[in-house]
């Protein structure tokens, strides 16, 4: 081929550049004859080292390190101690001799070489490293992600082992397998990786320089933490153990749950962190959000959502309910984006459970509401005006107007009806299951017995849970009053927590989150001076096995400058521990209270006191005598000689 076409070019240039007529061993040829010759004489020297002699073969060999160089460690080097999350090169403590491995590879390309029967083979080289990494002095807790050349790597495609530092630590595998077991040190108290295999031609057959995230705990309590919450409680996927991938264009997706370069889903990441971070924390608490629409309680539906409606997911497709995609309710939008995640996919929340069961967590599942309430609405408010906050707690859902408002149905039979409403009708037997997926066949209706119910029977698809929360700080609701002081919604609660056993038997925990200003008692601002404690039939039900109260307890009064009580009183930072475990049992909420906003303000500090030797009856802080003492309600300011059943 390039004796043909260099002969070519050999004719046009003799012709052009040298005379008509040359003389040569006798003989005249012409510029263009001795172009071709020298054109035709480069050209099969090409030919022949492309494609060899015709006949025959060529093997070319690619190129080959002559000489084999790894990162240097550092004879004496110091080894670090790492204190909370540091970026760490670490010092090489170990390495073998590149591997060389020669691929043999057809290089003809399939057609035919000079003389019709030539062939060409190529043998690149390929080398790959096995070496260890000092990272740290003492134990650690883990890695988080690591730099090659100062790019990220994907630790799931390389076969890495990580030895957190303990004491008792075994020694490598791999290293036994080359120094043998008597020379090979366990390199105890010293956190180290050894990376077996890695291939090095992304970085130009040299060792890469690495780096590592490290995590040491630098507080004892990380070990004394027995239990966490599982959030975000929204997210379509958020909760799923295997990859999922969303549908982007036409040939292109993205991951929908794989965000780190570990390999696994996010899930599965934030678990083992989990267990190396906090190793005794057992207990998890799985949050899983469905929306609520409104803070009217007879006009606000609890029903599952996603994040839009034209998603294409796979290969597991989204689904709550019984309802898909297309049928779904979508979330409003924020700044052009969903407002929350969606709810998480029935599928997500079995498969969740059961990893957690697996990993040795006792299971709490825990039903939770998020208010979809966008800025733009147009409801009106029960606590007055038009329109409703945006996206509230939901603790605001109530009555409609709410109580302390003109016209409010609090203490009538209209309240308990909008209260009705909200809980809605669903029952055990409306529910059932067909494998892992949960079969509905109630009234048409997105309810709060309805969300609660569902869940309950996606953790017996799941195999059985230790614990359920039957609701969260629905301080709105329990305070309502229908008729002759009774508390609709408080014996809803009573009602649905019987349900729940029922459907995961008697060895579950069930229990009903109240808020901190909820739980003690009910203490009306409508000039009654009653005092109920209203939760008590909750309480002392025989289907509750424990007070739950999420606790955000104010633990000082501290304001700016130096002048206020708090400072003249002797504390000089807000950061004293002593003060603030004084305020544990102390201060706002034990011994004092602010009896209105402009009293705030000016810090005057009212003493909690009732005339019946019971003030902690008044103190939300004073959570022990709460739970010691028998309970008695007062009709305007008066004891019942009856306590509660608590």
């Amino acid at each position: 081929m390039a004796t043909l076409a260099l002969a070519a070019v050999g004719a046009a240039a003799g012709s052009a550049l040298l005379p008509s007529g040359i003389a040569v061993l006798g003989a005249t040829l012409t510029g263009a004859a001795i172009g071709t010759q020298v054109g035709a004489l480069a050209g099969s020297y090409i030919d022949q080292a492309l494609f060899g002699a015709s006949g025959g073969s060529k093997q070319v060999q690619g190129p080959r390190l002559s000489d084999l160089h790894v990162t240097a460690s550092t004879e004496g080097a110091s080894i670090p101690r790492v204190y909370g999350r540091v970026r760490s090169g670490g010092q090489v403590i170990w390495a073998t001799d590149f591997e060389e491995e020669a691929v043999t590879q057809d290089a003809s390309g399939g057609g035919k070489g000079i003389g019709g029967g030539d062939s060409a083979t190529q043998t690149p080289y390929r080398y790959y490293a096995n070496f260890a990494v000092a990272l740290a002095e003492g134990e650690i807790a883990s890695i988080g992600r690591v730099w090659a050349n100062g790019q990220e790597i994907d630790l799931s495609q390389l076969t890495y082992r990580l030895y957190t530092g303990t004491p008792g630590q075994p020694a490598d595998s791999l290293i036994q397998a080359h120094e043998g077991m008597a020379n090979t040190p366990a390199f105890r108290d010293t956190a180290y990786i050894v990376f077996e295999r890695i291939p090095l031609a992304a970085y130009g057959n040299h060792l890469p320089q690495l780096s590592f995230e490290i995590y040491r705990s630098i507080e004892p309590f990380a070990d004394q933490i027995k239990g966490v919450v599982v959030i975000p409680g929204s997210g379509e996927f958020v909760y799923a153990t295997t990859p999922i991938t969303l549908t982007t264009g036409y040939g292109t997706s993205t991951s929908e749950n794989v965000h780190t370069r570990h390999g696994s889903t996010d899930w599965s990441v934030s678990m083992d962190q989990l267990e190396t971070t906090l190793p005794n924390a057992n207990a998890v608490s799985l949050i899983v959000s469905w929306f609520g629409t409104g803070l009217r309680a007879d006009h606000c539906q609890i029903l599952p959502g996603v994040e839009r409606r034209d998603k294409i997911t796979s290969p597991d497709l989204w689904s709550v309910a019984g309802v898909d995609r297309a049928a779904a309710y979508v979330v409003s939008q924020r700044d052009g984006r969903a407002a929350y995640g969606g709810t998480p996919s029935d599928a997500t929340v079995v498969a969740a459970i059961r990893d957690l069961v697996t990993r040795g967590k006792s299971v709490t599942l825990t039903p939770f509401i998020l208010m979809d309430v966008p800025q733009t609405n147009t409801l009106a408010n029960p606590y007055g005006g038009t329109p409703q906050p945006a996206y509230p707690w939901r603790g605001r859902i109530t009555v409609s107007p709410a109580p302390g408002q003109p016209s409010s149905p609090d203490k009538t039979a209209a309240a308990a009806t909008q209260i009705a409403s909200f809980i809605g009708t669903s029952t055990p037997a409306d529910f059932a299951l067909a494998g892992d997926t949960v079969i509905y066949s109630g009234p048409s209706e997105w309810s709060f017995r309805r969300m609660v119910l569902h869940q309950a029977m996606l953790a017996k698809a799941a195999g059985g849970i230790a614990a359920f929360v039957i609701g969260s700080e629905l301080r709105g609701l329990s305070t309502v009053r229908g008729a002759s002081n009774a508390y609709p919604f408080v014996s809803a609660l009573v009602s649905l927590a019987a349900d729940v056993k029922s459907i995961l038997g008697p060895g579950v925990k069930v229990t009903y989150a109240a808020d901190w200003s909820e739980y003690f008692g009910h203490h009306p601002a409508d000039g009654s001076n009653d005092v109920t404690f209203h939760l008590d039939p909750l309480w002392s039900s025989p289907n509750i096995d424990a007070i739950g109260v999420d606790v955000y307890w104010p633990l000082s009064d501290w304001r700016d400058g130096h002048t206020h009580l708090d400072a003249l009183a002797g504390t000089r930072q807000i950061y004293d521990l002593a003060y603030l475990k004084k305020n544990v049992t102390g201060g706002e909420g034990f011994d004092w209270y602010y009896a209105s906003d402009p009293d705030r303000d000016a810090q005057v500090r009212t003493p909690i006191a009732d005339g019946l030797g019971k003030p902690w009856t008044f103190r939300y802080k004073d959570i022990r005598s709460w739970w010691l003492n028998a309970h008695y309600n007062r009709t305007a300011g008066i004891e019942s000689q009856t306590p509660t059943a608590w």
